[in-house]
């Protein structure tokens, strides 16, 4: 198959490439595009052949749920069974945006869909060229991040033709994402509500307009072996082709400890690399060292953290250590909670104190 790209122009609103872009996916094709967040990898949501084929082109399992995206807020009385007042409330507070909700699905949505799943993962994008498309498409797009299964979500296209050429028909090519981490997944289906994957919509904005909202217990730790109740879930994700440790503890010991690390690496023939903050980058002496960016400027860190991690890809960089960022906000349900939620699962959970 030959993957066509077309860059996008000015506004991300190129009206007849979205066009091409919503008659190959009402055809049963693939389209990969970017949204807020990360790209997505789109496909008929209503059309259990084109979730299989978004599986068979990520490589992922089919147990795993996909995003229904929209462009209207009213066609979430088509794909849900079930419109809670929480959800109208959250429709109106963050629609469009970066948040997907959980809630029961209609007979309009095919288990191919929503992993088997009866409830139905819903969200409503900011990006203008994103809804357009979804419009186009017939108002119904499935559209998990436009990766193959595991590896860091693609904030760029580059990263999406990478691992998606010859596989769909189509990426439109809109530059870099604004957020950088995929969106926020809040279950409506159990009470209180749960934080399933925590976002730019954070915990805090939840309960503002929620009240009580709760954290899933495998934020920070492992899922397990169940099947996952959203995207995101499972044990290892958005990971990098070698090794990621995290190394948390006071700054002289984590630049002590790594350091000596990368020295032994550097003794045994292995390429290394550090992800650090801008106030300690120059202390580290791995062969590749990636500045996050200001530890207090979480927003920066959500928006390098995956293209850092498929750079150290790019540059062959078989062993890792990343500094430990958001910490202090995981505890208030900021932004930082997801950045380290990222991190975790991209180190498959290995983390080192000293």
């Amino acid at each position: 198959m030959d993957t066509k790209i077309v860059r996008l122009g000015e506004g991300n609103t190129d009206e007849e490439a979205l066009r091409e872009a919503g008659k190959i996916l009402k055809a049963g094709g693939l389209v990969a595009f970017p949204t807020e967040t990360v790209y997505g990898l789109g496909g008929d949501a209503l059309n259990p052949d084109s979730s299989r084929k978004i599986y068979a082109a990520k490589g992922r399992p089919s147990d795993n749920p996909l995003i229904v995206h929209l462009w209207r807020t009213e066609d979430l009385y088509l794909v849900a069974r079930e419109v809670p007042e929480s959800a109208i409330r959250l429709a109106e507070a963050f629609w469009p945006g970066p948040l997907t909700m959980i809630l029961p699905k209609s007979d309009l949505v095919p288990k191919e869909t929503t992993g088997g799943l009866d409830t139905v993962a819903v969200r409503l994008p900011s990006h203008p060229g994103a809804r357009k498309m979804i419009e186009f498409a017939g108002g119904f797009v499935a559209a998990p991040s436009a990766n193959l299964s595991g590896r860091p979500s693609p904030t760029s296209a580059k990263y999406v033709m990478e691992d998606m050429n010859g596989r769909i028909e189509m990426i439109l090519d809109g530059g870099e994402v604004g957020i950088g981490l995929e969106s926020t997944i809040i279950d409506l289906t159990v009470e209180p509500p749960q934080i399933l994957r925590p976002g730019f919509i954070t915990g805090e904005m939840l309960s503002e307009v929620l009240g009580k909202v709760e954290n899933d217990a495998t934020l920070f730790s492992v899922a397990g072996g169940q099947a996952p109740r959203a995207p995101g879930m499972k044990y290892r994700h958005y990971a990098p082709k070698g090794n990621l440790v995290i190394v948390q503890g006071e700054k002289e010991n984590v630049v002590a400890y790594v350091n000596e690390k990368l020295r032994k690496a550097r003794e045994n023939g292995v390429r290394s690399g550090v992800i650090a903050a801008s106030d300690t980058a120059a202390e580290y002496e791995g062969d590749v060292v990636k500045t996050i960016g200001d530890r207090r400027d979480e927003e920066v860190i959500a928006r390098r953290l995956y293209g850092i991690l498929r750079e150290f890809d790019d540059e062959n960089v078989e062993e890792m250590y990343s500094e430990s960022f958001g910490d202090e906000s995981r505890a208030r349900g900021g932004l930082g909670q997801a950045i380290m939620n990222r991190l975790l699962k991209a180190a498959g959970h290995q983390v080192i104190h000293v």
